[in-house]
């Protein structure tokens, strides 16, 4: 059976699956069948010719998945969204909430992934104007999640994050404390959202049913309470050149000689 997944946002696993009992329960009404599946090991994921709908990074979007095809993206109505656009935070411990990112040359860095637009590609964007002969951080620890990078900062194994912002106002939101001892120092610019989207072997029939349910999911008065606590504030579908800006970021830092964190 075809998969749906929601696993970028999954927070308060609670209101993911409402989500996703929405979603198929919408999908049915259309006479699209899906089955809801978790999944650690993203990229497979994605690739996977099976899969209906899933939501990825515009990184890997642009970088590593050129034949999935794109049906759209949510709005969001977190702190630091404008659109379909988001921004990471940049994220330190209480005792450097006065400093501003050039002050951590030489410091350590936490990021999620290497193929992380939020956590790895904005952070290398907003310092490669900073980085002398293309280095300025002295470390970088990959953490495997944003919520493990909060915790590498907390426990001191490192000193500045990029966050995405949508992740940091679910945390504060559902679990607080993974926040505590942390603050805001600054901020990167904005960046096209999130990517929802589906197989190359999705039909053209299909893709509209799917858009249709997202439209309806963002729109129906009944969804508004579990769309509040999802921090989602409407669906739209850009092209997919929206998403060519998350490739700029990496080319810009490449001619100021900054090819990794």
């Amino acid at each position: 059976m075809p998969i749906l997944s929601l696993p970028m946002y999954d927070i308060h696993h609670p209101t993911t699956l409402g989500l996703t009992t929405a979603l198929t329960t919408l999908l049915t009404q259309r006479g699209v069948l899906a089955e809801v599946e978790w999944h650690n090991d993203l990229l497979p994921h994605w690739r996977d010719d099976n899969v209906l709908l899933s939501q990825t990074c515009g990184y890997p979007l642009v970088a590593l998945l050129p034949d999935v095809q794109l049906v759209g993206a949510f709005q969001s109505s977190a702190q630091g969204c404008e659109g379909l656009r988001y921004r990471s935070w940049l994220v330190a411990r209480k005792e450097d909430e006065n400093l501003t990112l050039r002050d951590f040359r030489g410091r350590r860095a936490v990021c999620n992934s290497e193929d992380s637009h939020s956590g790895y590609n904005s952070l290398r964007y907003v310092i490669a104007p900073l980085a002398r002969a293309g280095t300025f951080f002295s470390t970088t620890l990959l953490s495997g999640s944003h919520r493990q990078s909060l915790t590498a900062l907390r426990e001191q194994r490192a000193d500045i994050a990029a966050i995405d912002c949508i992740t940091w106002a679910l945390l504060r939101a559902h679990h607080p404390e993974e926040l505590a001892g942390l603050e805001i120092i600054g901020e990167t610019p904005l960046c096209a959202a999130l990517p929802l989207i589906t197989s190359a072997k999705t039909d053209a029939a299909t893709l509209e049913h799917l858009r249709s349910a997202l439209t309806e999911l963002t729109k129906d008065k009944k969804y508004q309470p579990l769309l509040a606590q999802s921090l989602i504030g409407g669906f739209a579908v850009p092209e997919r050149a929206f998403y060519d800006e998350v490739q700029a970021w990496e080319d810009q830092a490449a001619e100021y000689g900054v090819t990794a964190l």
